[in-house]
């Protein structure tokens, strides 16, 4: 027989629970187990090696809080005054933040139980008990992970300063309980406490039970408080109320405080949405409106714009009305503005601004139409078009279409009667667009010239074969009476100088080569004169 027990006295209070227990039990010897997940002497890895040798799958419990007590700011916020991420420009090794009487750090990302460590990733920790997490909540950086110690107590301990004075301010941190939800687990049970360096408690929140989940699933939690008149610094302070043992393990990132004011809302006018895209060049101008609650008393108004999608923002200078008026913007971009509020007593402190939504306009850039370069259709030699197209969720059309094997195709092949031009058009999903031609001219075979005069004189100073097209692969070679290569090109306009190296070369008969790649047509050799 299999005995399980699991005592708990930190449910939270009138909240409901759904309690789930799942027990296989596979053939064993005649011994009884007691498996305690409160017990500090048996260490994890301990504990489960004894279920592997059992053969037993442990029960599995699932406790889901039926209520959710975050609060989060209804109205307006600012940016984040405070917002720590432990990324690795801020936290190398060990913590500043982690009070060293309680917990331990350590370099190994599957800590035990007591220690903690910064990392971007965890994996197969204690029989693969935890989950595999391979980034931080935003997806780019650190976070904190900690295997709680036997005793509850604080495991977070910052000072903040620089928030502005009598504002209520939104604190969020992200937590993620790392335990696989088949393994028997202490939930995670967290309080955050906001404080006066002399401890005085100005606000709290108790999170419940930090639910599992059956992949890596970060949770926000969060509340309001208000700052002192007197501007005086605060304590956050995170402590986790549940004992160590089995489970209790947890990750956190993403730690910030951001002001919460009363509702402020812009606008564009004559737009029923708050995001217009446009093609670059667009010349339109438009007005943008804000508009603040009442509960501002002397309101201070800046509109501001951000060029790298809300990284940083810069003051619009003289943009201090509650309109604004766009000017055109030439280049492509994505151009984020947004109208901030702040009381005209703490207008120098930034920390005290609230932002309104954000207004976007999108300046998308023309989409690249290259009809590739001009050709030459010999005829019964198919010439295929070299056509680039990119942009924004592009199409493209021919005009005309006359002679196209399949216009569909951004590189159609071509056997036009007679000489024909191509227009490539291509147009964005944001209706921006470009065109560009390309010219097609028929012959009936290549003529090569038999002479030359590279005299300087601006007529027939280069031995060209005007009717070579790119297309076909041609490799063409220049041989002297002596045998020796003068002059080599492939695939490419043919051109020269009467030089080799640099130096003239003599009056005289000089032999060509031309071979086509894929043998597309019969070589051709012979002669011709340079005349100087």
């Amino acid at each position: 027989m299999v005995f399980f027990r699991c005592q708990s006295s930190e449910f939270a209070p009138h909240q409901h629970y759904l309690l789930q227990i799942l027990i296989i039990i596979f053939p064993t010897d005649n011994n009884s187990y007691i498996a305690d997940l409160r017990q500090p002497h048996v260490p994890r890895r301990h504990f489960f090696n004894y279920a592997t040798r059992l053969g037993i799958l442990l029960p599995a419990i699932i406790l889901f809080p039926g209520t959710t007590n975050s609060q989060i700011c209804n109205g307006s916020l600012g940016d984040p005054v405070v917002k720590l991420t432990f990324d690795p420009a801020t936290t190398i090794g060990s913590s500043s933040y982690v009070p060293p009487s309680a917990y331990t750090y350590t370099p190994s990302t599957c800590p035990n139980d007591g220690y903690y460590t910064i990392t971007n990733f965890t994996t197969g920790c204690f029989g693969n008990s935890w989950l595999t997490v391979s980034a931080d909540h935003t997806g780019g950086g650190n976070f904190m992970l900690v295997n709680a110690s036997y005793d509850p107590g604080d495991f977070f301990v910052s000072t903040v300063t620089d928030l502005c004075p009598n504002t209520t301010y939104e604190f969020s941190a992200w937590v993620l309980n790392i335990m696989q939800p088949f393994f028997p687990s202490i939930r995670p049970n967290l309080t955050f406490r906001i404080e006066k360096p002399d401890g005085t408690l100005l606000a709290s929140f108790d999170s419940g039970d930090v639910p599992v989940q059956g992949s890596p699933t970060w949770v926000q939690y969060g509340f309001l408080f208000a700052t002192p008149a007197d501007n005086a610094q605060i304590v956050l302070r995170l402590r986790n109320n549940a004992p160590g043992g089995q489970g209790n393990d947890l990750a956190l990132d993403d730690i910030a405080f951001r002001p919460c004011g009363a509702k402020i809302t812009a606008d564009i006018q004559d737009s029923p949405t708050d995001t217009i895209d446009v093609c670059e060049s667009n010349m339109n101008t438009y007005t943008f409106s804000g508009n603040a609650s009442s509960q501002y008393q002397s309101p201070v108004y800046h509109w501001q714009l951000s060029t790298d999608q809300g990284i940083t923002w810069n003051d619009i200078p003289g943009a201090t009305e509650t309109t604004y008026v766009r000017p055109p913007t030439a280049a492509a971009g994505k151009y984020w503005y947004r109208l901030t509020v702040v009381d005209a007593s703490v207008a120098g402190v930034t920390s005290c601004r609230i932002a309104s939504n954000l207004l976007v306009i999108n300046v998308h850039p023309f989409p690249i139409a290259d009809a590739g370069p001009d050709r030459v259709y010999i005829k019964g030699y198919p010439v295929t078009l070299s056509a680039v197209a990119s942009g924004e969720d592009i199409s493209f059309s021919w005009d005309p279409v006359s002679f196209m094997d399949d216009p569909s195709l951004i590189q159609p092949t071509v056997t036009p009667s007679k000489d024909i031009t191509y227009t490539l058009s291509v147009q964005s999903a944001f209706n921006c667009s470009n065109k560009d031609s390309v010219t097609v001219r028929v012959v009936d075979g290549i003529y090569v010239p038999t002479a030359f005069t590279p005299n300087g004189d601006g007529k027939n100073d280069c031995w060209r074969i005007p009717f070579l097209d790119v297309g076909l692969g041609a490799d063409v070679k220049v041989f002297n009476r002596w045998g020796q290569l003068v002059y080599h090109v492939y695939s490419s306009v043919v051109s020269w100088d009467g030089k080799l190296n640099g130096q003239l070369q003599a009056t005289g008969t000089y032999v060509y080569l031309v071979t086509f790649k894929d043998h597309k047509l019969p070589d051709l050799k012979g002669t011709f004169t340079l005349i100087r």
